[in-house]
């Protein structure tokens, strides 16, 4: 049978342990898949930052990407690859330049969603431009500003329209706040959004591909500590919305990597933040469930580079549309967003696939997972976000996090 070798490309930042586990993992599950009349192996490597050539040629075959969502010239080098040489990359680079927060909010509240109030002001200071002074003295119009506090309702929250990783963000609590929030906001474009007050439960979603983790999250613990290692937190049905939801927005967007964060009040759930294409992956965030990450990541890439996985280069918002239209629940209509969400991210091929294929490579990440080798990846990286007297603490917290989420797994003979 020939022999056929697809390339998997990490493209990176200042990312230190999970490439060093996909990478050995990887290596140590030596796969060799019969893939109709070809046996299927697989090459990873890092890319490097180049110029690009505006012309044909590209050597892999799948990229995961974790850089482009703020640094040029990698996306456009991806963009490039897409168009002229059939590369399939994760996320969708057009869709992570166009949609941010804002855009975000708008789709899934027209799919009903139940998104909280959301006013977006405008900037409080603007970067000067040649035009700026006469379009603002023509058309900005004075707003009351103590008005749309009160009409949103206290709590709320100011936060970047397109912002991340918390920056920017403030809790508002009175109209003295608020006007103090607005003031210091400097040139940002802001959101006001009520807050959900009196929620019993805050969780995030990570979907990679097909595969959603929900994670009960507590933002009042210092980051080692936020994504907490209880497990069964919620009803069977609360975590099948927590997945529909997931799904329904990756899907939607067209990214394989997303994470989705949620307040539950009253029984539903209010997803807050979910622009996240790219969401850290680290071990010293995720710990506990940082084995879940690294593996659900190298069975999605192998999955897309052994099948030749097409790459959506533009996005169908109609179908969503066209239930969101009908006269229907909405827990009905969420179910019809994951029904296209799990086609279109092939779920039960992507099944398929790693019950025939991906037993091997299960069974290294394991090996690996328990390994010196994983204790010096995560060393490696809490010695660069840790003060030195630290990293030994550290690590070995990280390391006996991994062990105590491999320990649940073989004991309950799932995660």
């Amino acid at each position: 049978m020939p022999a056929v070798t697809r390339h998997i490309g990490l493209s990176l930042g200042a990312d230190i342990c999970w490439p060093l586990a996909f990478e050995q993992i990887l290596a140590d599950a030596r796969l060799e898949l019969k893939l109709g009349a070809d046996v299927v192996t697989f090459a990873c490597e890092r890319t490097a930052i180049e110029p690009v050539p505006l012309r044909p040629g590209c050597k892999y075959d799948l990229v995961v990407d974790r850089l482009t969502h703020w640094f040029s010239v990698q996306r456009e080098w991806l963009k490039k690859c897409v168009l002229m040489d059939g590369l399939y990359v994760y996320n969708n680079p057009w869709s992570v330049q166009s949609f941010e927060k804002h855009s975000t909010y708008c789709a899934m509240a027209a799919l009903g969603m139940p998104i909280p109030p959301t006013v977006m002001v405008p900037q409080k200071h603007y970067e000067p431009k040649p035009d700026l002074d006469y379009t603002l003295k023509a058309y900005a119009r004075l707003f009351d500003l103590a008005g749309l506090g009160k009409a949103i309702g206290y709590p709320l929250f100011m936060k970047p329209y397109d912002g991340g990783g918390w920056q920017g963000v403030s809790q508002v609590d009175d109209e003295a706040h608020l006007r103090n929030a607005y003031e210091k906001s400097d040139r940002y474009l802001m959101h006001l959004q009520q807050a959900v007050a009196g929620y019993d439960l805050f969780v995030r979603a990570v979907g990679i591909g097909p595969q959603v983790r929900v994670m009960k999250y507590d933002p009042s613990q210092p980051l080692h500590g936020r994504y907490t290692t209880e497990r069964d937190f919620c009803s069977a049905e609360d975590e099948s919305v927590m997945v529909d939801t997931c799904l329904t927005i990756n899907a939607f967007f067209g990214w394989d990597f997303n994470s989705v964060e949620a307040l539950r009040r009253g029984g539903t759930f209010h997803p807050i933040d979910f622009a996240n294409p790219c969401p850290d992956n680290q071990v010293n965030s995720k710990n506990y469930h940082w084995p879940w990450y690294v593996t659900s990541n190298l069975k999605w890439a192998l999955f897309c580079a052994a099948t030749r996985r097409p790459m959506r280069k533009t996005l169908d918002f109609e179908p969503f549309y066209a239930i969101a239209r009908q006269d229907l629940p909405y827990r009905e209509k969420l179910r019809g967003y994951a029904a296209i969400a799990r086609e279109r991210l092939q779920s039960e091929p992507f099944a398929g696939f790693c019950r025939q294929h991906l037993g091997p490579l299960e069974a290294a990440a394991r090996r690996w997972f328990r390994s010196e080798r994983c204790r010096e990846a995560i060393r490696r990286k809490v010695a660069h976000v840790y003060p030195r007297h630290e990293v030994d603490d550290f690590t070995a917290r990280c390391f006996g996090l991994v062990q105590l989420q491999l320990d649940r797994e073989e004991q309950r003979g799932r995660p």
